[in-house]
């Protein structure tokens, strides 16, 4: 029986295949890596993963200014996932000294960095300046001094963008919505035009260089991105504009977002029609680039029935907290029969629940699965972005490896934690 690609649906890597062995994914059965690994684990499908960062340097060529793609950090910061996507020609988007030094570690060239973040530390600035990003994202008043005496100490002159809050809301969840007037980022356009203002006039070691802007996560509507390019290059002059990131994925059937290709188109067509073709341009795709990558795989721990029918793993909020967060929805399958016959194997409709002590912990909240039953394995696809990096340990439950797969061959680039580094930071 040969491997089926087509039957999965685009919440899927793009080289998940079905075959004989169940789910396939990279090319290595997903039963094999289960039973090598352990559950839960995050597996990313490299090919996938350096494929998005390779069609959106395509899509941005046909700008003639300079372009640099730098992947916004926080939606997966691992460092073989970084390094992966730098050996791509994607640069990294940080905001903390934290994800600073893993961009360092995974060896992102220093110009080929952006900082931002709402509430940066003297230290994050400081980090910025020592290591000599290309830019520094202003968003509020009172980092201009903190940082300009950071630049000052080092005896250099940092490039900054000004980031602008455009007014501008995607149709999107709340919590993931960033460009609207009464948002915690950013400034609004007269705020920003006056301290840009003070940068030239009193701030010697800070340089400006042009205007940031990101209106928001997980984004299908297109004209959104051109109204807010449209504000914010109203703003004044720049070399450089940054328009942040945004776009949305499938996760799951029937979902339908833009392509990277026509993504680009829109940005293209309203920098170009506003600031010309000529102007150095920063596109900063997060979950875009990494979250088709991503499956989960858990095992079932029991099925009871308690009005609905519970079917528990062993992870959940500890390895990936977006549902609990912000309402986010997944697909899954059991991976050796995730293409179920229903009239051969009737499908149940199931709640998937996560292990931990509390009555919100509970991944998808109503998700058809066949005759499920304690040791499957499950496996829940688009979990690429913003699950590694939301993981914690709660109720003292060690966070999740990261598998890479790719061409049939496997290998783990975070280990496992174990239940003795639980208490690596006690004192005493």
């Amino acid at each position: 029986m040969s491997d089926v690609a087509v039957q999965l649906s685009a919440a899927w890597p793009a080289g998940a295949t079905v075959g004989p062995d169940g789910l396939v994914l990279g090319g290595v059965p997903a039963a094999t890596l289960a039973a090598q690994y352990g559950t839960p684990a995050y597996v990313v499908d490299e090919v996938d993963l350096r494929a998005q960062a390779r069609a959106y340097r395509a899509a941005f060529s046909g700008h003639r200014g300079r372009v640099q793609i730098v992947f916004a950090s926080k939606a997966f910061p691992c460092t073989a996932v970084v390094r992966a996507l730098s050996e791509e020609g994607i640069g990294a988007d940080v905001a903390s000294a934290g994800e600073l030094f893993i961009a360092r570690k995974a060896g992102v060239d220093p110009a080929d960095i952006v900082v931002h973040g709402n509430g940066k530390s003297l230290a994050d600035l400081a980090a910025a300046v020592r290591e000599r990003v290309a830019f520094v994202v202003i968003d509020n008043p009172d980092e201009l001094g903190r940082l300009a005496e950071a630049a000052s100490a080092e005896g250099i002159v940092q490039d900054v963008l000004l980031r602008v809050t455009p007014d501008v809301r995607g149709e999107t969840h709340d919590k993931i919505s960033t460009g609207q007037a009464d948002s915690k980022f950013g400034l609004s356009p007269a705020a920003a035009i006056a301290a840009r203002q003070r940068i030239d006039e009193a701030y010697g070691s800070l340089n400006f260089r042009g205007w940031h802007m990101h209106i928001g996560s997980q984004l299908f509507e297109l004209d959104a991105f051109d109204r807010a390019i449209r504000t914010v290059a109203a703003s004044g002059p720049c070399e450089v504009l940054d328009v942040g990131g945004g776009l949305g994925v499938a996760y799951g059937a029937g979902q339908e977002p833009p392509s990277i290709e026509d993504y680009a188109q829109t940005i293209l067509a309203a920098v170009h029609d506003t600031v010309g073709d000529e102007i150095h341009l920063i596109v900063e795709p997060g979950r875009s680039m990494t979250a088709r990558a991503g499956v989960t795989l858990y095992t079932v721990t029991s099925v009871k029935q308690n009005v609905s029918t519970w079917v528990a793993v062993d992870g959940g909020m500890s390895d990936n907290l977006r549902p609990m967060l912000y309402g986010a929805k997944y697909e899954a399958a059991i991976i050796d029969r995730p293409l179920p016959d229903p009239a051969q194997t009737p499908l149940t409709t199931s709640r998937l629940a996560g292990l931990h002590c509390e009555s919100g912990d509970v991944l998808i909240d109503a998700v058809d699965l066949p005759a499920p039953a304690a040791g499957d394995i499950v496996a829940v696809p688009t979990t690429g972005a913003y699950t590694f990096s939301m993981a914690n340990t709660y109720n003292g439950t060690p966070r999740a490896p990261v598998v890479f797969v790719g061409d049939g061959e496997s290998r783990v680039v975070v280990r496992r934690e174990t239940i003795e580094e639980l208490g690596a930071r006690d004192v005493g």
